[in-house]
């Protein structure tokens, strides 16, 4: 009984540690606190303290009780792409943080970026070309996943 319960507990261990990424959790939660599930209505949104979920690990706010349960119903399609850094910035090899106020959908992913008055990374993104940096960037994260 005693060896069932170490499997158990070595493969639940073992499973958690495989499927958490680095996120970017600045101000304590995923997007700055920013409601991911209303970049996909295109606003950028505050979440609410009362409406909070736990996912991987991190915290996530929500602007409204119908975004909090439509995350909870399928949080992998609101979670941002990269951990929530700046897509441009990990498509040229760096981790940074982001502007929540800055982002865009592509094929049905979130995508967040740093923008201010010296750096418009979203601009840049969409310049240089979003499919070729998308391919740079996911085998960059790839990298960056391996070596945190």
């Amino acid at each position: 009984m005693k060896t069932v319960f170490i499997c158990a507990l070595l493969l639940v261990t073992l499973s958690t540690f495989s499927q958490s990424i680095d996120y970017n959790t600045k101000k304590g939660y995923v997007a700055k606190g920013y409601d991911v599930v209303a970049y996909f209505d295109t606003k950028a949104l505050e979440g609410k303290k009362e409406f909070t979920a736990e996912y991987d690990g991190v915290k996530f706010k929500f602007a409204s009780k119908e975004h909090l349960e439509t995350f909870k119903s399928n949080p992998g399609k609101y979670v941002p792409q990269y951990g929530g850094y700046c897509a441009y910035a990990i498509a040229k090899n760096k981790k940074a943080t982001i502007d929540p106020k800055s982002f865009q959908i592509m094929d049905g992913k979130l995508y967040l970026f740093y923008d201010s008055i010296f750096a418009h990374t979203q601009k840049s993104w969409n310049d240089e070309g979003p499919e070729i940096l998308k391919q740079k960037a996911d085998k960059n994260w790839k990298v960056i996943m391996k070596q945190e």
